[in-house]
């Protein structure tokens, strides 16, 4: 219910359950505060937000106080509130001193210096004069937070707002404080490393200099960083993020706000992997000669693999598109392997067994903002917490929020909630389908049931089977719902959980081996590439960034690889034709949603790499079979016309409602492989890809937070 208020002189409506600090922001008055956070509790320790409320006694913290809490004055007018009074001003510039007794005078060398909240308040709300108190200040042992965390806790003023973030988003309650009044400290308590994936988003939430970056110690300061906004691309849920480049250099990734896909959060293989843009990367063509790798030109790769397609058929060719391809190249090697007749394609690395039907049958349907609206939830081969960090905060949230019921079948795992552990094995989703499972009953009495479907479960040799019974599940519980948003009473909690960022492009493009005819038995898939090269029945194989592969297992046919680093592709390969890493491209991804984003050039690529489209673009003339677009604007108008909703970026698709033929034709009705529990999609949550393999932060944090107890000697 509206409340009216008079705050600075102009009278507001304001909903109850608003905060006053929020309903006088909503009148346009700027309220300073340091512990209260729009997407955490109230902690009401700061008093920055002080406000004058015309006939109270004293002046009143307005991040802790309701609207619903402000009563009218007794004539019955509206209540006054005065956010930039003398006796508000007084009272801020008294908070600010009080303050900085204890804050040490290290702004010259602090991280924080020019992005600090305590800088700018002091600047616009402190005492002009110096203050007065001229006792010694304290001094605090800094705390061991682990690699990604650097401590200066004597900076630390106890807003709370690490501890809140830690326990209410990230759900690991490993930071809290000791001690009382002066000896409050914030603490891991039994220093240990802070053990989320979450975990850097508390240096931006830190409002001094308390907690810091620890790879970017003392590498730049904000002025002197170009910023670039861009889409990370570490898994599929596409997080905004702005890049920070100095020169040709990226020296930083942090979040950018957007509500409908990340709110203003980041994982932390997203914010830290910058320094594997910057390692082992491929710079110039290679072609291997008498079984070494050396440089060649440009002009001189192209003529080997020209060489190598003249004398293979197209039926012995293959090509693979890698988890960090853009749209554009996906597209550009499409349009030039079936110029060349090649049937072999495949951009499902995993082995995943899904593709080939209509867009809902692999989107994330439901999206990420609907995952809030769901009262029941089932994860079959899923574990969210690693194939994607930031959607598991959406699901607890939705967890703390609600009358979330959640159940798991597959490796047992910490989500951060709790969730029912319905077993390891496949056969449970037979008697979740056919409804005699108790968990069926709860899926069936829910309002909006939500099923997500992972890797784990997909890439098994009988993903094709499990993929049928989760939709039969669907069909069965009200899981597919009708047409529309979930506002409009629409819903469909059919999920698949991509962890390629490159996967759902890559499947609308139809980037699948070719399908069987009369004339042709079909293209292979990985695995049938793979087993092909062995037996020699494969000659030739192009790889997009494609590192995840058993090529060790594939015998010795010809490999082009087309990457940034070198990585597993690179070393096996026969002619390397460096490319762009995705901060050196524009590029459209489209997330697990379906939701088409750009992510924009940062910096330029080093030495000889070219973007990868302009690769294909150049190699497809040497090849005869030149593609129809020299730019990339004519390209991205030729993808456009074969899929429209790249042309509408930022957009989630439209559910249009539920096809019976479309979920009865999804997967293959067969038999479970039963004796083989279904396992996780990914083995280490820091080393998933060519860039982070890269990275030295994260091999530190493969290495401490999830293999420490694997390298403790005897003693320990």
């Amino acid at each position: 219910m509206p409340r009216k208020l008079i705050i600075d002189g102009k009278e507001i409506e304001a909903e109850d359950n608003l905060t006053l600090l929020q309903a006088c922001e909503q009148a346009g008055a700027e309220i300073p505060r340091f512990c209260y956070h729009e997407r955490l509790s109230v902690a009401g320790n700061c008093r920055m937000c002080l406000v004058e409320w015309v006939g109270a006694p004293k002046p009143q913290a307005s991040c802790s106080l309701q609207v619903k809490d402000i009563f009218p004055n007794k004539d019955g007018t509206p209540a006054r509130i005065n956010t930039d009074s003398p006796v508000v001003r007084k009272a801020r510039e008294g908070v600010m001193e009080f303050l900085l007794i204890n804050h040490p005078l290290d702004c010259p060398i602090c991280d924080q210096g020019g992005e600090c909240d305590l800088q700018d308040q002091a600047m616009g709300y402190g005492r002009a004069a110096f203050h007065r108190f001229h006792e010694n200040k304290r001094a605090v042992e800094d705390k061991y937070m682990g690699p990604l965390i650097k401590t200066q806790m004597t900076r630390c003023i106890q807003c709370t707002r690490c501890v809140r973030f830690a326990t209410e988003i990230a759900g690991v309650p490993d930071l809290g404080a000791t001690g009382r009044g002066e000896d409050m400290e914030i603490t891991t308590y039994l220093e240990k490393a802070f053990s989320s994936e979450l975990s850097g988003n508390v240096v931006d939430l830190c409002p001094v200099g308390a907690l810091t970056s620890k790879p970017y110690s003392y590498t730049s300061r904000p002025w002197e960083l170009k910023h670039t906004e861009s889409i990370d691309i570490m898994d599929a849920q596409g997080c905004n993020i702005r890049v920070d480049t100095r020169g040709r250099a990226v020296m930083r990734i942090l979040p950018r706000l957007n509500d409908d896909i990340n709110e203003e959060w980041l994982h932390d293989k997203g914010r830290h992997i910058w320094d594997g843009l910057g390692r082992q990367r491929l710079d110039r063509p290679y072609v291997r000669k008498n079984g070494k790798l050396v440089p060649a030109s440009w002009s001189d790769a192209f003529a080997v693999i020209a060489a190598r397609v003249k004398a293979t058929t197209p039926d012995r060719m293959a090509a693979i598109v890698g988890d960090l391809a853009a749209a554009e190249e996906i597209k550009a090697l499409k349009d030039l392997m079936t110029r060349l007749g090649v049937p072999h394609l495949d951009c499902r690395q995993d082995g995943a067994k899904i593709g080939g039907g209509p867009r809902p049958a692999y989107l994330f349907n439901t999206t990420i903002t609907g995952v809030e609206a769901a009262d029941a939830l089932l994860l079959i081969g899923c574990n969210p917490r690693w194939e994607a960090p930031v959607l598991n905060a959406r699901i607890r949230k939705a967890w703390l929020n609600g009358p979330l019921k959640i159940a798991s079948v597959g490796a047992p795992v910490d989500l951060t909630y709790p969730a029912e552990q319905l077993g390891t094995g496949v056969d449970v989703l037979n008697a979740l389908a056919d409804g005699s499972h108790p968990f069926a009953e709860v899926l069936r009495n829910a309002k909006r049931p939500m099923l997500i479907l992972g890797g784990g479960a997909l890439a098994r040799p009988d993903g094709a089977v499990i993929l049928h019974h989760a939709a039969r599940i669907a069909r069965e519980t009200g899981i597919i719902g009708p047409a529309g948003t979930p506002a409009e009473g629409g819903w469909i909690g059919f999920n698949v959980l991509h962890t390629a960022a490159s996967r759902v492009a890559a499947l609308d493009l139809g980037f699948l081996p070719a399908p069987a005819s009369e004339e042709s038995p079909g293209g292979r898939d990985v695995a049938g590439i793979v087993e092909g090269a062995q037996k020699g029945e494969i000659n030739f194989i192009y790889l997009l960034g494609a590192d995840e592969l058993p090529l060790e297992n594939m015998g010795r046919p010809f490999v082009v690889y087309q990457g940034s680093h070198g990585d597993t592709g690179a070393n096996y390969a026969d002619v390397i034709l460096p490319g762009a890493a995705f901060t050196e491209k524009d590029g459209l991804y489209a997330n697990f949603e379906g939701r088409v984003q750009e992510a924009q050039r940062a910096v330029f690529p080093p030495g000889e790499a070219r973007e990868d489209w302009a690769i294909l673009r150049a190699l497809s003339d040497v090849l005869g079979q030149k593609l129809p677009y020299d730019t990339l604007a004519d390209l991205r108008r030729a993808l456009v016309a074969d899929l429209p909703q790249y042309g509408r970026l930022g957009q989630v698709p439209v559910w249009e409602g539920a096809d019976p033929a479309v979920w009865n034709a999804l997967g293959t009705d067969g038999v479970f492989t039963a004796d083989v529990p279904m396992g996780q999609a990914i083995a280490d949550y820091y080393l998933t890809n060519p860039i982070a393999r890269a990275s030295k932060v994260m091999a530190d944090c493969s290495r401490e937070l999830l293999h420490s107890d694997e390298n403790k000697q005897a003693a320990e």
